[in-house]
């Protein structure tokens, strides 16, 4: 059978197979999901657990005689058998099918695996653990979905945390789950209270940066460019992440279009009034499109997906929020658009 991160949960609650495969390239989920086989075996009398690293062929051997060695005590145990690629190739599917054939009531077998392509799903042992016991793919959790995960994870946690720190996580975390997953347990010890806002997930990334980067959007949405471009030569200089950066950019660019189309910012906002009073004044020939294009560029850039410097991208930015030429040369930090 063929299970999900999701559904793992309630089927170990209600059973447990003789053989298990997890596979995926992300090592956080994958490595729940072995916690928890491994938890629900131990519940089930697995007391013993055995651990083999598969490099070379000649590593089946051992294999292959921990399977046909008794425990000393007779006791019920977990074979765990973690592939360095995808392919076991003849002598690891030979081992495994004889393990999978022998139907040891005694023996769990876990595997572990990079992510598996379409060849080597089709492997007569993966086909055997899908048919006589349970295959878990493991997936990335896209960016679309990225914020929902962490609000899950906020819940199990015990945290409550805004949409606009769930962003901030998002941004800084994208591609790693297991980066995400340390940054929520640190703000566990941050936010006690179980609140947290985006200057508390600041908080846990660098307290010397954390007003600085509050400041940065501040400047730019009152169109204090020379001030603004400064702090941004400043950051980064100072080694602030990028994505910070623009994160506090972005979010100034979003709040003065939300505010434009609104008519006004709404009392939430008293914090950074005065500096949205200034933005609106400049909001109806703002280029509101190319800037949202410029913060899509800065993105790209710090992703890899684009060549180019995200920081001038972002002192661009900066420059036309401030509705300024585009031609920069402040700071050193950014060329003419």
């Amino acid at each position: 059978m063929k299970l999900t991160s999701d559904s793992l949960a309630a089927h170990l609650a209600q059973r447990l197979l003789p053989a298990y495969l997890i596979s995926g390239d992300e090592p956080l989920l994958a490595g729940e999901a072995a916690d928890a086989v491994r938890a629900r075996a131990r519940a089930a009398g697995f007391g013993e657990r055995e651990v083999h690293f598969i490099e070379r062929a000649g590593d089946w051997d051992d294999v292959r005689a921990s399977a046909a060695n008794l425990s000393l005590f007779g006791a019920r145990r977990v074979l765990e058998v973690r592939l360095g690629s995808g392919r076991a190739g003849a002598a690891g599917n030979a081992a495994l099918m004889r393990l999978l054939e022998a139907r040891d009531p005694d023996l769990l077998l876990l595997v572990l695996a990079p992510r598996l392509d379409r060849e080597a799903q089709g492997a007569e042992w993966v086909r055997a653990i899908e048919s006589g016991g349970a295959w878990l793919q493991v997936w990335p959790v896209d960016p679309q979905r990225l914020a929902g995960w962490l609000r899950g994870r906020c819940r199990r946690l015990g945290l409550e945390a805004s949409d606009e720190a769930l962003e901030l996580l998002a941004a800084r975390t994208e591609g790693n789950l297991l980066a995400a997953h340390q940054e929520l347990s640190k703000l566990v010890w941050l936010a006690p209270a179980g609140g947290v806002d985006a200057g508390t997930v600041l908080a846990s990334v660098a307290d010397s940066a954390r007003f600085d980067v509050f400041q940065l959007g501040e400047a730019a949405l009152a169109g204090e460019t020379a001030r603004a471009l400064r702090m941004l030569a400043g950051l980064r200089a100072e080694g602030t992440e990028a994505t910070l950066t623009l994160w506090a950019l972005a979010r100034a660019l979003r709040d003065l279009w939300s505010a434009h189309t609104a008519g006004g910012a709404p009392p939430s906002w008293q914090r950074r009034s005065a500096a949205l009073a200034k933005g609106l004044q400049r909001a109806p020939r703002l280029p509101f499109a190319r800037l949202a294009a410029r913060a899509v560029r800065a993105d790209r850039m710090i992703k890899g997906r684009l060549t180019g410097d995200a920081w001038e991208e972002m002192a661009l930015l900066a420059t036309e929020l401030g509705a300024q030429p585009v031609m920069v040369r402040e700071a050193g930090l950014a060329r003419a658009s």
